[in-house]
């Protein structure tokens, strides 16, 4: 069975405006630029992230930049595979490796950005927060070694639609203040749960009609 790391099942909400984008974008990346380039350079984002949330501790208008590099590593992480295609690199396997390890650093660098501006007694949701995000990348490495199809959409919210989701906090701290986001923790620890119950649920299912038909066979 040939390796499908590069291949993603599923389509999000955001798909086809994202399919334009990077038509848009792909023929003005320098030549100078390879596909590795693109995919460390979440490393910077990440560093940059966590620096301009310290500061927003002081002065909270630091978050439009941070929503600001949210969009620079979307942009870099839309374009890695696609220049490592059409350039033909040969980096498949370590693109997905790394592509989805810094991801995950990226998202540790926002949780723990936005710890530096909440109220104490709130921190803890944000460890909730992370052990949910995990589940849901748990279950799609987990179920590509069982299917070989990776999936990293579920209902139609996929990676770019989360990302537009830390831009709209981002805004609305930066208008109405830090309690905004502490109210609002409970609730995206509860859709979070339910969301990863019934993408969980759905998940097992799939995988035991594929060892039900392998029986049968």
């Amino acid at each position: 069975m040939s390796f499908a790391g590069d291949k993603k099942s599923g389509r999000s909400i955001l798909a086809s405006l994202e399919e334009k984008i990077k038509v848009w974008l792909l023929p003005k990346v320098p030549k100078q630029i390879e596909t590795y380039h693109l995919t460390l350079a979440t490393l910077i984002w990440s560093l940059l992230v966590i620096a301009f949330s310290f500061l927003a501790r002081y002065n909270i208008k630091f978050l439009w930049l941070v929503s600001g590099i949210i969009i620079c590593q979307y942009i870099t992480d839309l374009l890695d595979g696609a220049i490592g295609r059409i350039r033909n690199t040969g980096l498949v396997k370590w693109g997905y490796y790394m592509d989805h390890f810094l991801d995950f650093l990226f998202l540790c660098a926002i949780l723990i950005g936005y710890a530096f501006i909440i109220p104490d007694h709130y921190k803890y949701m944000l460890f909730f927060i992370m052990a949910l995000f995990c589940g849901f990348m748990v279950n799609s490495f987990l179920s590509f070694m069982a299917t070989n199809e990776f999936k990293i959409e579920y209902f139609g919210i996929g990676p770019t639609e989360i990302r537009l989701l830390f831009i709209i906090v981002n805004v609305l701290l930066s208008i109405f203040g830090r309690t905004y986001l502490a109210f609002s923790l409970p609730y995206v620890l509860f859709f979070s749960t339910l969301i990863l119950f019934i993408t969980v649920y759905k998940t097992q299912k799939k995988i035991w009609e594929i060892d039900m038909k392998e029986k049968e066979k």
